[in-house]
């Protein structure tokens, strides 16, 4: 038992779970935003050009059944508007982090060109031209310098 109380200790301490943790808190927050903008300012604007309000859209099935289908556009309409926001953040961010991006290193080549042949799909290493069979020249690299 001290073992296992040992490491739910490690694992609850680990960076993740704590990143975790303020990430659904912020996200509960960046919620409660979102539904205000729509709830308090896009609903009712649609309101005045549509003539009505989602929330108070029903439809009574008989008796004390009633379906409340406004609220259900309401919350697809936070969906939009938090996709859509979200959206725009990441792509916001993504583009200021290709400015900030460091050139990347030149990726060392793996093929090279056959002299005799003219193929340019030999391996680097390869003494031999796979397709026309010459002995291809030995070429010294960085490391052998």
């Amino acid at each position: 038992m001290k073992g296992f109380i040992e490491e739910f200790k490690e694992f609850i301490s680990r960076g993740n779970v704590m990143d975790m943790a303020v990430g659904i808190m912020i996200g509960g927050a960046f919620t409660a935003i979102v539904t205000s903008l729509v709830d308090d300012i896009i609903s009712p604007i649609l309101g005045v050009f549509g003539g009505l309000n989602f929330d108070q859209l029903k439809v009574s099935l008989g008796g004390e059944v009633t379906l409340m289908y406004g609220k259900f556009i309401t919350a697809v309409i936070n969906f939009l508007i938090m996709a859509f926001i979200l959206f725009s953040i990441i792509k916001a961010l993504n583009a200021a982090s290709s400015k900030i991006k460091k050139p990347e290193e030149e990726e060392a080549p793996t093929t090279k060109m056959c002299p005799y042949c003219m193929c340019d799909d030999v391996a680097i290493g390869a003494t031999k031209c796979p397709h026309c069979a010459s002995v291809l020249p030995v070429e010294e690299t960085a490391e052998q310098a």
